[in-house]
Protein backbone atom coordinates (compact mmCIF):
# COMPACT_ATOMS: atom_id res chain seq x y z
CA UNK A 1 0.00 0.00 0.00
CA UNK A 2 1.54 3.20 -1.06
CA UNK A 3 -1.16 5.68 -0.42
CA UNK A 4 0.52 8.62 0.84
CA UNK A 5 -1.55 11.96 2.25
CA UNK A 6 -0.20 15.21 1.21
CA UNK A 7 -3.68 17.05 1.60
CA UNK A 8 -5.04 16.15 4.97
CA UNK A 9 -8.22 18.87 4.28
CA UNK A 10 -10.00 17.92 1.64
CA UNK A 11 -13.85 18.71 2.52
CA UNK A 12 -15.04 15.85 0.51
CA UNK A 13 -16.15 15.07 4.04
CA UNK A 14 -18.49 17.87 4.83
CA UNK A 15 -21.83 16.32 3.69
CA UNK A 16 -21.30 13.17 6.44
CA UNK A 17 -19.74 10.46 4.33
CA UNK A 18 -15.74 9.52 3.78
CA UNK A 19 -13.86 7.37 1.15
CA UNK A 20 -12.56 4.15 1.92
CA UNK A 21 -9.38 2.80 0.78
CA UNK A 22 -11.00 1.22 -2.60
CA UNK A 23 -12.09 4.45 -3.79
CA UNK A 24 -16.24 4.26 -2.25
CA UNK A 25 -17.79 6.59 0.52
CA UNK A 26 -19.79 5.63 3.15
CA UNK A 27 -21.70 7.69 5.68
CA UNK A 28 -19.01 8.69 8.51
CA UNK A 29 -21.83 6.55 11.18
CA UNK A 30 -21.63 3.44 9.33
CA UNK A 31 -20.46 0.16 11.27
CA UNK A 32 -17.39 -0.15 8.74
CA UNK A 33 -16.02 3.44 9.97
CA UNK A 34 -17.16 3.01 13.62
CA UNK A 35 -14.71 0.07 13.54
CA UNK A 36 -12.50 1.63 11.80
CA UNK A 37 -12.58 4.97 14.31
CA UNK A 38 -12.47 2.16 17.49
CA UNK A 39 -9.50 0.40 16.03
CA UNK A 40 -7.42 4.32 15.72
CA UNK A 41 -8.92 5.08 19.44
CA UNK A 42 -6.95 1.63 20.59
CA UNK A 43 -3.79 2.15 18.53
CA UNK A 44 -3.30 5.72 19.98
CA UNK A 45 -3.90 4.90 23.48
CA UNK A 46 -1.07 1.95 23.36
CA UNK A 47 0.82 5.17 21.88
CA UNK A 48 0.59 6.88 24.65
CA UNK A 49 1.31 4.00 27.20
CA UNK A 50 4.44 3.47 24.69
CA UNK A 51 5.63 6.87 26.11
CA UNK A 52 5.77 5.51 29.76
CA UNK A 53 8.78 4.26 30.81
CA UNK A 54 8.60 0.24 29.85
CA UNK A 55 10.80 -2.90 29.89
CA UNK A 56 12.04 -2.88 26.35
CA UNK A 57 10.33 -6.52 25.49
CA UNK A 58 6.91 -4.51 26.57
CA UNK A 59 7.96 -1.72 24.55
CA UNK A 60 9.15 -4.02 21.49
CA UNK A 61 6.04 -6.03 21.55
CA UNK A 62 3.35 -2.67 21.72
CA UNK A 63 5.73 -1.13 18.86
CA UNK A 64 4.38 -4.41 17.01
CA UNK A 65 1.10 -4.54 17.96
CA UNK A 66 0.93 -0.75 16.39
CA UNK A 67 1.87 -1.93 12.94
CA UNK A 68 -0.72 -4.88 13.33
CA UNK A 69 -3.69 -2.82 14.33
CA UNK A 70 -1.99 -0.05 11.52
CA UNK A 71 -2.93 -2.92 9.37
CA UNK A 72 -6.18 -3.73 10.99
CA UNK A 73 -7.05 -0.79 9.95
CA UNK A 74 -6.38 -1.27 6.47
CA UNK A 75 -8.52 -3.93 6.43
CA UNK A 76 -11.15 -1.99 7.35
CA UNK A 77 -10.77 0.61 5.01
CA UNK A 78 -10.75 -1.38 2.46
CA UNK A 79 -13.14 -3.80 1.98
CA UNK A 80 -12.30 -7.46 0.93
CA UNK A 81 -8.55 -7.03 1.92
CA UNK A 82 -6.68 -8.73 4.24
CA UNK A 83 -3.86 -7.99 6.13
CA UNK A 84 -3.89 -9.73 9.74
CA UNK A 85 -3.21 -13.68 9.81
CA UNK A 86 -3.81 -16.79 12.68
CA UNK A 87 0.43 -15.93 12.91
CA UNK A 88 -0.53 -12.41 13.97
CA UNK A 89 -3.07 -13.75 17.05
CA UNK A 90 -0.99 -16.83 17.33
CA UNK A 91 1.66 -14.40 18.40
CA UNK A 92 -0.21 -12.84 20.97
CA UNK A 93 -1.12 -15.95 22.12
CA UNK A 94 2.34 -16.94 22.79
CA UNK A 95 2.69 -13.21 24.50
CA UNK A 96 -0.17 -13.76 26.51
CA UNK A 97 1.15 -17.25 27.84
CA UNK A 98 5.17 -15.90 28.59
CA UNK A 99 3.71 -12.74 30.88
CA UNK A 100 1.05 -14.35 32.24
CA UNK A 101 3.44 -17.22 33.34
CA UNK A 102 5.36 -14.51 35.52
CA UNK A 103 2.51 -13.45 37.67
CA UNK A 104 0.07 -15.15 40.66
CA UNK A 105 -3.60 -16.48 40.55
CA UNK A 106 -6.33 -14.20 40.47
CA UNK A 107 -7.90 -14.38 43.89
CA UNK A 108 -10.00 -10.93 43.43
CA UNK A 109 -11.24 -8.73 40.91
CA UNK A 110 -8.87 -6.41 39.71
CA UNK A 111 -9.21 -2.73 39.75
CA UNK A 112 -7.90 -0.31 36.72
CA UNK A 113 -4.46 1.61 38.66
CA UNK A 114 -1.86 1.27 40.38
CA UNK A 115 1.15 2.62 38.22
CA UNK A 116 0.37 4.58 35.11
CA UNK A 117 1.60 2.61 32.99
CA UNK A 118 -0.44 -0.08 33.95
CA UNK A 119 -3.55 2.64 34.40
CA UNK A 120 -3.12 3.46 30.46
CA UNK A 121 -2.35 -0.44 29.95
CA UNK A 122 -5.95 -1.10 31.20
CA UNK A 123 -7.59 1.92 29.75
CA UNK A 124 -5.94 0.35 26.17
CA UNK A 125 -7.91 -2.70 27.10
CA UNK A 126 -11.74 -1.37 27.70
CA UNK A 127 -10.69 0.32 24.55
CA UNK A 128 -9.75 -2.53 22.57
CA UNK A 129 -12.70 -4.45 23.76
CA UNK A 130 -15.26 -1.55 22.74
CA UNK A 131 -12.93 -1.65 19.32
CA UNK A 132 -13.85 -5.79 19.44
CA UNK A 133 -17.81 -4.84 19.86
CA UNK A 134 -17.93 -2.69 16.85
CA UNK A 135 -16.07 -5.03 14.68
CA UNK A 136 -18.45 -7.75 15.83
CA UNK A 137 -21.01 -5.23 14.91
CA UNK A 138 -19.69 -4.74 11.12
CA UNK A 139 -19.26 -8.53 10.93
CA UNK A 140 -23.30 -8.56 11.49
CA UNK A 141 -23.36 -6.52 8.12
CA UNK A 142 -20.26 -7.20 6.00
CA UNK A 143 -17.69 -10.61 6.67
CA UNK A 144 -14.96 -9.62 8.58
CA UNK A 145 -11.76 -11.32 8.24
CA UNK A 146 -12.06 -13.88 11.41
CA UNK A 147 -8.27 -13.14 12.50
CA UNK A 148 -9.15 -9.72 12.76
CA UNK A 149 -11.99 -10.38 15.46
CA UNK A 150 -9.51 -12.86 17.07
CA UNK A 151 -6.66 -10.72 17.32
CA UNK A 152 -8.82 -7.88 19.33
CA UNK A 153 -10.08 -10.62 21.49
CA UNK A 154 -6.76 -11.34 22.67
CA UNK A 155 -5.08 -7.98 22.72
CA UNK A 156 -7.32 -7.13 25.42
CA UNK A 157 -6.06 -10.25 27.57
CA UNK A 158 -3.00 -9.17 26.75
CA UNK A 159 -3.37 -5.37 28.19
CA UNK A 160 -4.69 -6.93 31.06
CA UNK A 161 -1.74 -8.85 32.02
CA UNK A 162 0.34 -6.30 30.39
CA UNK A 163 -1.09 -4.08 33.49
CA UNK A 164 -0.28 -6.63 35.92
CA UNK A 165 3.31 -7.02 34.45
CA UNK A 166 4.02 -3.35 34.69
CA UNK A 167 2.23 -2.87 38.14
CA UNK A 168 4.30 -5.93 39.19
CA UNK A 169 7.95 -4.52 37.28
CA UNK A 170 7.15 -1.50 39.87
CA UNK A 171 6.68 -3.20 42.84
CA UNK A 172 3.21 -2.27 42.84
CA UNK A 173 0.59 -4.48 44.03
CA UNK A 174 -2.94 -5.14 41.25
CA UNK A 175 -5.42 -2.93 42.84
CA UNK A 176 -8.08 -5.02 44.01
CA UNK A 177 -11.97 -4.79 44.09
CA UNK A 178 -13.37 -4.73 47.77
CA UNK A 179 -17.32 -5.41 48.09
CA UNK A 180 -17.13 -2.33 50.89
CA UNK A 181 -15.47 0.00 48.77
Amino acid sequence: MAIRLSVITTRTGDAGTTGLGDGSRIAKDAPRIAALGDVDELNSAIGLLRTEPLPQAIDVLLARIQNDLFDMGAELCIPGHTALSTEHVLRLDQALAHYNAELGRLKEFILPGGTRAAALAHMARTICRRAERTVITLNQHESVNPPAKQYLNRLSDLCFVLARVLNKAEGRADVLWGRDG
